[in-house]
């Protein structure tokens, strides 16, 4: 049931691919809360997904973006905020890819220019989005920026790569930069570590059957799905999170703070017996 969480809010939802990504489950809900937004992603992305069909119904503009070129970041928000009739209350950054993980390429032998590549999608491009909208002055006070992470930044899942260095960079860029947008425009940014989504971007993750049944027995409360995390993460474009930021937020079932859970110390006994 929505409560108009939204209303009159305008925003800029990068990366929804398909109606499994975490980025289409948010525009869907902020749509429902009575947000007005456009939407974007790389133009090779558009062309993979189906993002027309969730700009339909959800009467939204496209406006493709590389989000790696300041450039293309300027024309995006400038259209915006044209398009949405003001300044910007909330942006969601969804956007992480590994070279390195696509090819196959194992941690300990990296092709360094596809290392680059990917902390420049995966984290830079953060830096840049909130760098253009900073100086252009395009956010609205007490709006929300939010950018997805996930907790191999804190901890080793080792066959998450090198997406695990890119997220501890976006998390970091995130604080830093987050400082300065809160002391000078009144905006705040955090990012959220969600539980292993079955999305399409995810599932290119060696392993990651795996990651999602070992993370769904150590949660207390299970599996955080796509779509509560596009609720919780219209909780935190409203206005009811207004001093909420610098934060890494975990929304995953309570799995970052589990030690150790019953069902698994129970599938190591019964495999020593």
């Amino acid at each position: 049931m929505p409560y108009n969480l939204l209303k009159g809010k305008r925003g800029i939802i990068f990366g929804a691919l398909d109606e499994n990504s975490i980025a289409w489950k948010t525009a869907e809900t902020v749509h429902a809360e009575g947000g007005k937004f456009v939407l974007t992603n790389a133009p090779i992305a558009m062309r993979m997904g189906s993002i027309n069909n969730l700009a339909e119904k959800t009467g939204s503009k496209i406006i493709p973006a590389d989000a790696t070129s300041v450039e293309d970041l300027e024309n995006l928000v400038e259209k915006a905020v044209e398009i949405l009739g003001g300044k910007i209350d909330f942006v969601l950054h969804s956007i992480g890819m590994s070279v390195n993980v696509r090819k196959g390429n194992h941690y300990t032998d990296m092709n360094y220019d596809f290392t680059t590549k990917g902390w420049d999608v995966s984290a830079v491009s953060f830096h840049k989005t909130m760098q253009v909208l900073y100086k252009k002055d395009a956010m609205a006070e007490w709006g929300s920026i939010i950018a997805l992470s996930y907790m191999a930044a804190q901890r080793v899942f080792p066959d998450y790569n090198d997406m695990a260095d890119n997220k501890a960079y976006l998390e970091s860029i995130a604080r830093s930069f987050g400082y300065f947008f809160g002391k000078d425009k009144k905006v705040r940014v955090n990012t959220i570590s969600q539980s292993p989504t079955p999305t399409t971007a995810g599932q290119g993750v060696k392993g990651f059957d795996g990651f999602i049944s070992f993370a769904e027995k150590m949660s207390p409360l299970g599996n955080a799905t796509a779509q509560e995390c596009a609720n919780y993460t219209v909780t935190l474009f409203s206005d009811l999170t207004r001093k909420v930021t610098l934060q890494n937020l975990y929304h995953d079932g309570g799995f970052s703070n589990t030690g150790v859970s019953q069902e698994v110390m129970e599938a190591f006994i019964k495999h020593e017996e």
